[in-house]
């Protein structure tokens, strides 16, 4: 079967880029930014996505593009006979699973909060009780949470059905420049805000007396985690655009092209955040409730409160999907590729399956809420602390290995497959930094996620 490939170059980008924008970019690098004193949790963010995030994604994409495979048949094409990297394909598949098995819940949970918005569920004025109220109902009502979820995994997979071009590329076109232009929107807005200065202070400017009270170890040891797991990097949900896109540009150039949109993002979405809580007098360390919780008090607070609610969370509805779409088409493509199905009934077989087992984490706030599984955690929690904790880390550090030591692909042929096309190339004297230092830094990410 002929392999699919981009329209343009444009559509791989945006496509890319659209799973990398997750709830890791607006949701978790806004609270985890808060909970380690600003500006100098940026500082280090910034500088560990250089130096670990890039790199890492480049091997992905170049497995995949010297390949033209999904993850399985991509080792297996690369890789010296008899060896057995590709077992490490089916892993990637069983994190995408499991990725998807909660992120298609939080993907509707931020549909529902747009209808709420929309709809007039938060009114000015509300109490903080009232509007922690909502998420509370929301968590405790099964056929809510599901229907929302249901509606996710349907349209997901309706979008990837189409094919990569006049499904995913075509849709992820629409939906980024919409995200694109509604987060500059929502950001003028908290910027012009009364007190904005002071949460866009605590923000940007590095504060070392402030970091050095959350501990210095804690916030560097954080920004290193969030740079790392917000480009979805571990799991080959980033391969599998390799494998479609054309040899005209280097890896490394399209690589920082990704990860500039992505930080753009995760730096926009803070600079909604902040100036907006510092500007009602809220604290902006609230954690994970800090979308869902703290959030809509601002909203229920502010002039036309209303509007900018559904707008934030329209924008987040598109944050989310673009992943869900993205991992679903690499769902599709291992399905595809590995057992030979057509590409209707990958999507009518992983659809049923994806329903299915993203209804644990659904009832895990409700009708199984005494169920706790890894370390007391929840459902949703336990299936996070896999993927986040061992599957991304561990993957990576895999894909790693596999392309630049002499027991894989060899250093060789992933810097020529890497530096093929025009724009930015490595150097071949990165070779210590990626045998010797990368995998430490990647094990400290490890070995601190897991205990």
């Amino acid at each position: 079967m002929k392999r699919e490939k981009f329209q343009s170059r444009l559509g791989f980008l945006l496509v890319s880029a659209g799973c990398a924008i997750g709830i890791g970019n607006v949701w978790r690098f806004p609270y985890v930014t808060g909970e380690n004193g600003g500006g100098v949790f940026v500082l280090f963010y910034l500088l560990f996505l250089l130096c670990m995030g890039v790199p890492v994604l480049t091997m992905e994409l170049a497995v995949g593009r010297a390949s033209r495979k999904s993850a399985v048949q991509g080792y297996q094409a690369l890789e010296k006979k008899g060896h057995k990297w590709h077992i490490h394909g089916w892993f990637c598949m069983a994190g995408c699973y499991l990725l998807m098995m909660y992120y298609t819940t939080v993907s509707g949970w931020m549909v529902s909060y747009f209808f709420k918005f929309a709809t007039g569920a938060f009114q000015r004025g509300m109490d903080a009780e009232a509007v922690g109220g909502v998420f509370s109902s929301l968590l405790a009502d099964p056929v809510e949470m599901g229907g929302w979820m249901i509606a996710t995994v349907l349209a997901g997979f309706l979008v990837c059905s189409f094919g990569l071009q006049k499904g995913l590329e075509r849709i992820s076109k629409v939906m980024m420049a919409a995200l694109l232009v509604l987060i500059i929107v929502l950001a003028a807005h908290s910027l012009l805000l009364p007190g904005a200065g002071e949460g866009l202070r605590f923000y940007l400017m590095p504060d070392f007396k402030r970091a050095s009270e959350v501990g210095m170890g804690k916030v560097i040891t954080g920004a290193m985690n969030q740079a790392f797991f917000t480009l979805s990097l571990g799991i080959a949900a980033m391969e599998i655009f390799g494998s479609y896109m054309s040899r005209e540009h280097t890896l490394a150039g399209e690589s920082v092209r990704i990860c500039v949109l992505d930080t753009f993002v995760a730096l926009m979405s803070g600079l909604i955040i902040f100036p907006a809580c510092f500007s009602f007098g809220v604290q902006p360390e609230a954690g994970p409730s800090l979308i869902f919780v703290t959030l809509p008090n601002v909203f229920v607070n502010m002039a036309g409160g209303r509007v900018w609610g559904a707008l934030f969370f329209l924008f987040m509805t598109f944050a989310s999907f673009s992943t869900v779409i993205a991992v679903f088409e690499n769902l599709l493509a291992s399905c595809i590729d590995n057992f030979g199905w057509s590409r209707k009934m990958a999507s009518v077989v992983n659809c049923i399956f994806v329903l299915l087992a993203s209804l644990p984490c659904v009832f895990g706030y409700n009708m199984w809420s005494d169920l706790h599984l890894i370390g007391g955690r929840d459902v949703l929690d336990s299936e996070d602390f896999l993927v986040s904790n061992l599957l991304l880390p561990g993957g990576s550090l895999v894909y790693l290995l596999f392309c630049v030591s002499k027991w894989g692909w060899g250093f060789d042929n992933y810097l020529k497959e890497t530096n093929t096309g025009d724009g930015l190339k490595l150097s071949k004297h990165l070779k210590n930094y990626f045998l010797f230092v990368l995998p430490v830094l990647i094990l400290v990410i490890l070995v601190q996620g897991l205990i």
